[in-house]
């Protein structure tokens, strides 16, 4: 899943970088608030994370904006400001939920898994098509009486063909969805991820679409 960061600080900035890539996330980095209001526009996010002390532009400015222009993507904000005038004011300008600073990565994950999958109207950790399931809180992947937790790159794969079974991604859609801004991408990148997929489960698990691309059937 694509996520996109909004926050300033470079110590911290990078620590994010570095925590969510290593739990299968794709990261978009920007560090004040115009830039932030313009990759808010991208729908290609599965969540942002908000930071509200920016320069430029403040953080609840950038959510009001985006709001306003009718972007729903689920966001979390990530902040020192602990008043509860604070938490309230984000809440109601259309936050989705409200982290205060310092917090533990593991409960930042908990949070936006729990706001992605409300987003997509599921009540448990996981994706499913047929006899294949994906938990995104262990990356463990079964099809069958197959089973093994998938590498960071594969699982983003598979995640984001799961998120709609059934509905074709192209090329550039999947690295889109996998590798953030500014990352080299081999030409057959996709390719490789696709087959060692296939090797460990199946080749039914993932079609391609001729000319079109790759699908995870429905059943």
């Amino acid at each position: 899943m694509r996520v996109l960061l909004i926050e300033d600080d470079p110590m911290i900035g990078q620590g994010l970088v570095t925590a969510l890539s290593a739990a299968g996330m794709s990261v978009d980095w920007v560090r004040d608030g115009v830039q932030a209001e313009a990759a808010l526009r991208d729908e290609g996010y599965a969540i942002v994370l908000l930071d509200l002390g920016l320069p430029r532009a403040d953080g609840f400015e950038v959510l009001k904006a985006g709001r306003r222009e009718g972007i729903d993507t689920p966001v979390l904000i990530i902040t020192a400001r602990d008043h509860i005038d604070d938490r309230v004011a984000g809440l109601d300008l259309g936050a989705d939920d409200y982290l205060v600073k310092p917090f533990e990565t593991r409960e930042l994950l908990a949070r936006m898994r729990a706001l992605i999958r409300r987003r997509a109207g599921q009540a448990t950790p996981s994706l499913a098509a047929g006899a294949l399931e994906l938990n995104t809180d262990t990356h463990e992947m079964s099809c069958g009486k197959v089973m093994g937790v998938l590498p960071t790159r594969e699982y983003a794969l598979m995640y984001a063909l799961l998120e709609r079974p059934g509905r074709i991604l192209s090329r550039a859609q999947i690295e889109e969805r996998i590798y953030g801004w500014g990352e080299e991408v081999e030409s057959n990148a996709v390719d490789v991820l696709i087959h060692s997929i296939r090797r460990k489960f199946g080749k039914g698990v993932i079609l391609n679409v001729r000319g079109a691309g790759w699908m995870v059937p429905k059943s």
